[in-house]
């Protein structure tokens, strides 16, 4: 009896979502349900993606999506693009479109999708191409009905399960399958499924109905570890007409090793030799990585060549140093035999670079990543070098790699390890400054600020701008003070003990208030936190503080002559999980005033529940960063 009951659901799932897909209703956009319309720009009314697995090399994914938009943001969630090489096939690609009552109005083939090259502005090669619809409504709202069928040629890249694709999109159906034709042996891992509906109608068949659309928040984590999604990777795979083995992160890693890298480190007996010679008499293997780090950065750029297997084999370290151009990977392979040719052991390391913080899953091996980086193992600590970067400090990573799970590729195989974290005390903001104020409110002052860690990467580059551009951004840097004038600047890039030092003379008219004989600043002039988060009436999301940083700050304000301090802001702490915040004023001797502030947040994830005490936390700092001073007649 109860395998009957099971019988009769299965069927009455596969008939409901039969008659669903062939509902004319879902070209309807009158009939969408009223809360999947709330904070939706578009609407996915409908989508069934299929993936069959036809061989080791041979995957074709069928997709039918249609989709109701309903305004110019919305147009991004139709998805009715396909990138295509030699590798994969577009074989099918159809889209109709209908009008808000669910009338045809325009059918384009194949042939009538735009056709471009996937060339980005900064690469040299690459074989990708895009074919994309290019739709220009005349009227809101409207609905596209888009078909594709494409065939891959490897089986590494498997397509995985997104039901939701972004902020501001509602699904009303959509519809995953895996049909594993060839009976080749896969994994899988489900995310996030428990938080949204989401029903399983058999192995690897999944079906998500009703997802409201997702408002963005400020201070959210990364969108992919919020979403509900199925990934999935063959044990055994095909990358291109090379077969690999990937039952864990070490069978992955060793395939990278034997497969992508072996025999592409050669490089010339006169680079070597120059190698050995530039590091004579260096014994620390450390000081040696530096001095080959420079030269690399010294003897290459970085340009994007997507080339090789799937764009995951790297330039022959040969042609590197011949060429004097290379993408991540061949920079990265190049500074590794660079550095194997004096001894100093390395590993090349896959990561997901960028400003917010992304793992490699360690849980589940698959073909991650979108960046290669160099790891040199130092006793206890692993120190990344940035290969793409002519300017960046040896081992700094601040900013585009630090604090996130990487993939070490060895000889022996793959091994998950975490890059730095820069902490608050690592990541520090001082400012200093020696002010000079007259009795019309005017000032003059020197600022100095010293930079590390996350800090550095925020404010290094300076340098390189134009004398005007210079300008430009110290005045926009302290928008706070009006009629400001840049006198002179002179900046310290300090790339080995990874210090940046910045040194401004300035002045300003009338930043004082006159209020009858009496003159009212606020004394903290030079870091001052303006902006709020911003308040929701009922937080939907979790929050995250990606990184920890401290400022602190120290203003000498010498006063006009005659006038002394009638009133000030009573000195404030303020101490929180999120961090810490303090300040105060004092009156020092020769009628000057000591401005002393210090800033920390600290990095964190945390519960919707406590975002309103993190608000509060910012709001009172921008509330005392407004402190004030009230000088009378003395």
């Amino acid at each position: 009896m109860p395998q009957l009951k099971s019988t009769l659901l299965f069927s009455f799932l596969i008939l409901s979502f039969f008659s669903f897909s062939q509902s004319a209703d879902v070209y309807n956009a009158l009939l969408v349900p009223t809360e999947l319309k709330e904070k939706a720009n578009a609407v996915v009314r409908f989508e069934k993606k299929t993936v069959e697995i036809l061989s080791l090399d041979r995957i074709k994914v069928t997709t039918k999506r249609i989709t109701t938009v309903y305004n110019k943001y919305g147009k991004k969630h139709i998805n009715a693009v396909e990138y295509y090489d030699s590798h994969r096939d577009v074989q099918a690609m159809e889209a109709r479109v209908y009008d808000a009552l669910g009338e045809e109005i325009k059918k384009i083939k194949k042939r009538d999708f735009v056709d471009v090259s996937a060339v980005s502005d900064f690469s040299i090669y690459e074989d990708d191409r895009v074919k994309y619809l290019e739709y220009i409504p005349l009227n809101y709202p409207y609905t596209v009905e888009y078909t594709s069928e494409v065939v891959h040629k490897s089986s590494a890249f498997f397509p995985g399960w997104y039901p939701i694709d972004g902020y501001y999109v509602s699904v009303q159906h959509s519809d995953y399958e895996i049909i594993n034709s060839a009976g080749i042996d896969l994994k899988s891992k489900q995310i996030k499924f428990g938080d949204y509906k989401i029903k399983e109608i058999s192995e690897n068949h999944f079906v998500a109905e009703d997802i409201n659309g997702i408002k963005y928040e400020a201070y959210t984590p990364d969108f992919q570890n919020m979403i509900p999604h199925y990934k999935v990777a063959l044990k055994n795979f095909e990358m291109v007409g090379v077969e690999g083995s990937n039952e864990n992160w070490s069978d992955f890693g060793k395939w990278m090793y034997d497969k992508l890298l072996t025999g592409t480190d050669y490089i010339p007996e006169e680079t070597k030799a120059h190698a050995k010679k530039i590091t004579e008499g260096v014994d620390d293997k450390i000081e040696r990585a530096k001095i080959i780090y420079k030269y690399m950065q010294d003897k290459t750029r970085y340009i994007s060549i997507q080339v090789g297997i799937g764009g995951w084999k790297p330039m022959l370290a040969n042609d590197v140093d011949k060429l004097g151009y290379a993408d991540c990977k061949g920079l990265t392979n190049y500074t590794k035999a660079l550095l194997e040719a004096v001894d100093v052991p390395s590993y090349y390391t896959v990561v997901y670079g960028g400003r917010s913080l992304r793992d490699i899953d360690s849980k589940f091996s698959s073909v991650e990543g979108n960046h290669v980086i160099l790891c040199v193992p130092n006793e206890d600590e692993n120190i990344f070098l940035e290969c793409t970067s002519q300017t960046n400090p040896f081992g700094f990573t601040a900013g585009f790699t630090d604090d996130r799970d990487v993939l070490l590729v060895k000889p022996e195989g793959g091994e998950i390890v975490h890059t730095k974290i820069y902490n608050a005390d690592d990541s520090v903001q001082n400012t200093t400054a020696n002010v000079i104020m007259d009795a019309s409110g005017s000032f003059t002052a020197d600022v100095n600020i010293v930079t590390t860690g996350f800090q550095y990467d925020i404010h290094q580059g300076i340098e390189n701008n134009t004398e005007r551009d210079q300008h430009l951004h110290y005045k926009d840097y302290w928008d706070n003070i009006n009629n400001l004038t840049i006198d002179n600047i002179n900046i310290s890039n300090d790339k080995d003990a990874i210090v940046y030092k910045e040194a401004v003379k300035m002045s300003s008219s009338n930043y004082a208030s006159k209020s009858g004989t009496r003159l009212i600043f606020q004394p903290n002039l030079f870091n001052k936190v303006t902006d709020i988060p911003p308040r929701y009436t009922e937080r939907k999301l979790e929050f995250k503080i990606d990184r920890a940083f401290k400022d602190t700050d120290e203003f000498i304000i010498q006063l006009p002559e005659g006038l002394k301090v009638e009133a000030m802001t009573d000195a404030k702490e303020i101490t929180t999980k999120f961090g810490s915040y303090s300040f105060k004023i004092e009156v020092l001797e020769g009628n000057k005033l000591k401005y002393t502030r210090q800033y920390m947040l600290l990095k964190g994830n945390y519960p919707k529940e406590e975002y309103k005490a993190f608000r509060s936390f910012r709001k009172q700092i921008v509330k005392y960063d407004k402190s004030k001073v009230v000088l009378v007649q003395s």
